[in-house]
């Protein structure tokens, strides 16, 4: 058989077939190339250029064909050209020849792959003009997919050839000036189908702004076919060249799909099931796979690379094609001298607005006093010394930090859109550059000078603000009741989330049922300002008790009865040194995150006499001003012993469990989901913290804007959710109450889901994310119910007990 191959003249396998793109045409030389550079694709044959020839010339095809194409514009238009062609194409019948070698070709592929004479090829056109980098000729020829038998692949190859004479390609060889000499000579590609789960398209720069750091991806269920002609809205993954980190993606609502029916031999559409409908069409991993595979061809050619996949049910990623980006040159032209004006990052808090940059390195950068009112902030990244000016900003931009940093976390709480993670942000933009910033979809825009001279809004600092949290937002007049119409009854508490004191004047109206988590780092930086252990040292203790009480007073007094949950300081050293004073008291650790910070600082003798500070604040609120809603929240509590320490101090400040006095711990080291019960001897209750559970997990820093962009901060991983249900389902078993105040239910419907079903007894979310999330635990609620009620009525149709 080996034998036999070598002497045939017009077909080739693609692992013999020449590296000549006069014989096998642009897309028969890419998939031989990728044959032989071992990326993995599906086998098949070559039908080359020489039996085209040969079957114009033996048949006076090539005479009819002159004529025709001499009458073009003239005599006939395109179209009627095209037709005469086509037709003549079409029932002549092909050498007997060249039908044998592709009868055996063919009969070897299908007993090859398939152990059988017969199995479903595509057929593509492969034109020596085609896949080059002036003319991709995309979408010009035809190709015909699930052909089955050899007598199918003979018909498909013929019309094949004759869409090489189609009207549109026509016109497209003269839009390109392309000869008809080399427009004029078509091989065609015979290669076995699989029955792809997923399929979809690649390119090594992005096609809409020539980006070479980035890999675009876009995929659909079933068939490519619909990707290509546009039926399908694509899911679409951009990945980072250097670390193949998914830089940002976009899941479409893939509805449909086209598969192939076994039954019938055709392509039928199918309706994709709702759960699937929004599900990514692949994986990140996948994602990385294909980019990978991507960018090995790029390398191969040496250019820019536009690739067709598939992944079939196993997971196995096959490239079907592979052809140089086209149109590059032009767009280069036109964009050189001109910097980068558009940037991506992570959408971290929600609303657009317009501003001048403000580039700041820290928040000593003398540039820092002159920050104004509607500017936008541009750093590496925030901490609490950072609120102050957080609090004015139009926007923020921070070049590190995921969906959990404290930028992300504050900008959120204040209702300022917010983007974060954007690698290079700050050399690449300048101080003054006006800034279009979208926190909801994590792109920052530089706009032009031309742009620069429109009306950006009618406040005097020239910036517009539109924030999701924002009362207009949501389509309401702030008025007494305006949003009863949104309290829609619960039995889950929604408690919501508080750092800045004075901003709860812009949530009053908010429906929720308390505040679930109070952040007093902001007083501490804000308000006091100096080290707590420099105040003891000064004499100053009061000082720091009457600003604490004061913070705290605000919130309580504000929404009384409703509870306020406030949550002991849980600055790590890197910040309380930043404080005055804090130089002296603060050790210089490696690992502040993992560090002293939470109970082990409160129960430690170099702070403990602070620690006690904020405890005579809570009771002086609770006793002098009256305001029984205040509850106590301890972070970071990390074994028994160090629990039992802490209620121990704080029973000695005459804080002590009681009806109306509650203890709360943060469940957000694994070792409290795992002894669950023995910590509920200690606490009332327990809050779970899925931002710091999700990092000690999985055992990820959550600042790290690269692994966050990579996916790997995840709070619905298998793993992170079995350590929720131990802490829920624990502190039931114990009669205490549970709640979470972490960012995952902000961002997750499926999480609220699950935590409802769980069983918890509130959920704590930002400011712009309560509304949603008391509709949405309102829906999962009502649909407990209604599977009560059916589970029972099924019951009862079966005479079992109910």
């Amino acid at each position: 058989m080996g034998q036999a191959r070598q002497e045939f003249r017009y077909s080739v396998n693609f692992d013999e077939a020449p590296d000549d793109i006069d014989v096998v045409g642009g897309k028969g030389l890419g998939l031989i190339r990728l044959v032989r550079s071992g990326v993995p694709t599906a086998p098949g044959f070559i039908v080359t250029t020489r039996a085209f020839t040969e079957f114009l010339r033996r048949s006076d095809l090539d005479k009819v064909v002159r004529e025709v194409m001499e009458s073009i514009d003239g005599k006939l238009s395109p179209e009627d050209g095209s037709r005469v062609i086509a037709e003549r194409i079409v029932s002549t019948e092909i050498p007997a020849e060249i039908a044998e070698e592709v009868r055996i070709l063919y009969r070897d592929l299908c007993r090859r792959s398939v152990e059988s004479d017969l199995c479903r090829v595509a057929v593509r056109s492969s034109a020596v003009a085609e896949d080059l980098k002036e003319a991709s000729f995309a979408g010009q020829h035809d190709t015909f997919l699930n052909v089955v038998g050899f007598e199918n692949v003979i018909d498909s190859i013929k019309r094949c050839w004759a869409s090489l004479f189609n009207a549109r390609a026509l016109v497209y060889r003269r839009a390109k000036n392309i000869s008809e000499d080399k427009g004029l000579a078509m091989a065609v590609v015979v290669q076995l189908m699989a029955d792809p789960r997923s399929s979809g398209v690649t390119f090594t720069v992005n096609p809409l702004d020539n980006d070479p750091s980035v890999i675009v991806i876009e995929s659909i269920w079933g068939l490519g076919e619909y990707l290509v002609r546009g039926v399908i809205t694509p899911d679409r993954f951009v990945i980072d060249k250097r670390s193949l980190a998914v830089v940002e993606k976009f899941i479409a609502n893939k509805d449909k799909e086209l598969v192939y029916d076994p039954e019938s031999r055709v392509n039928v559409e199918r309706k994709v099931p709702e759960s699937m409908a929004r599900e990514p069409s692949i994986s990140d991993t996948e994602a990385r796979n294909i980019a990978s595979i991507a960018l090995k061809l790029e390398e191969l050619l040496g250019a820019p690379v536009d690739i067709e996949w598939a992944i079939d049910s196993k997971g196995n990623i096959y490239v079907l094609q592979v052809r140089p980006v086209t149109g590059l040159e032009k767009r280069e032209g036109e964009k050189r001298g001109r910097r980068k004006t558009v940037f991506k990052g992570l959408a971290a808090s929600p609303g657009i607005a317009i501003g001048r940059a403000r580039v700041l390195r820290d928040i000593g950068d003398a540039r820092a006093k002159g920050f104004s009112k509607g500017d936008v902030l541009v750093t590496t990244m925030t901490d609490p010394d950072w609120v102050p000016i957080m609090r004015i900003a139009s926007a923020i931009v921070t070049e590190r930090g995921g969906v959990t940093s404290h930028a992300a976390i504050t900008a959120r709480e204040l209702g300022v859109p917010a983007v974060v993670g954007v690698q290079g942000i700050m050399e690449a933009i300048s101080d003054g550059d006006l800034l279009k910033v979208d926190g909801f979809r994590g792109v920052i825009e530089v706009i032009d000078s031309q742009e620069s001279q429109l009306d950006v809004g009618s406040t005097s600092n020239g910036a517009v603000s539109v924030s999701s949290v924002s009362l207009g937002s949501v389509g309401l007049e702030r008025s007494s009741g305006a949003f009863e119409a949104l309290y829609i009854p619960t039995a889950t508490k929604i408690y919501m989330n508080l750092g800045e004191p004075e901003a709860i004047d812009r949530y009053l109206d908010l429906p929720f049922d308390g505040i679930g988590l109070m952040r007093i780092e902001f007083v501490i930086s804000s308000w006091v300002g100096y080290h707590p252990v420099y105040l003891i040292k000064q004499g100053k203790q009061e000082f720091f008790v009457e600003k604490l009480a004061s913070g705290i007073s605000m919130v309580a007094s504000k929404i009384a009865p409703r509870p306020v949950v406030v949550r002991f300081s849980d600055f790590k050293s890197n910040e309380y040194r930043k404080l005055v004073g804090g130089d002296d008291f603060e050790p210089d650790e490696r690992n502040p995150m993992l560090g002293w910070r939470g109970a082990s600082r409160y129960i430690h003798p170099l702070y403990e006499d602070a620690f006690r500070l904020e405890l005579r604040a809570i009771k002086k609120v609770r006793e002098e001003m009256g305001l029984k809603n205040v509850w106590v929240m301890i972070p970071m509590v990390r074994t028994l012993w160090e629990a039992e320490r802490v209620i121990s101090i704080l029973s000695d400040e005459g804080l002590r469990s009681s009806r109306d006095f509650k203890i709360w711990a943060m469940a957000e080291i694994p070792s409290v989901a795992l002894l669950i019960d023995e910590f509920s001897r200690y606490f009332d209750g327990f809050s779970i913290g899925s931002n710091d559970l999700t990092q000690m997990i999985l055992g990820i820093d959550r600042d790290s804007d690269l692994l966050s962009s990579m996916g790997y901060f995840d709070e619905r991983d298998e793993a992170v959710l079995r350590a929720m249900r131990l802490i829920i389902r624990g502190a039931k078993r114990n009669g205490r109450t549970v709640s979470i105040c972490g960012q995952a239910p902000s961002q997750y419907p499926e999480i609220v889901e699950f935590l409802v079903r769980e069983g918890i007894d509130s959920i704590s979310v930002n400011p712009d994310a309560v509304i949603n999330t008391r509709r949405l635990v309102a829906s999962v609620e009502k649909k407990l119910i209604l599977e009560s009620l059916g589970n029972i009525g099924r019951k009862a149709r079966s005479g079992r007990k109910i």
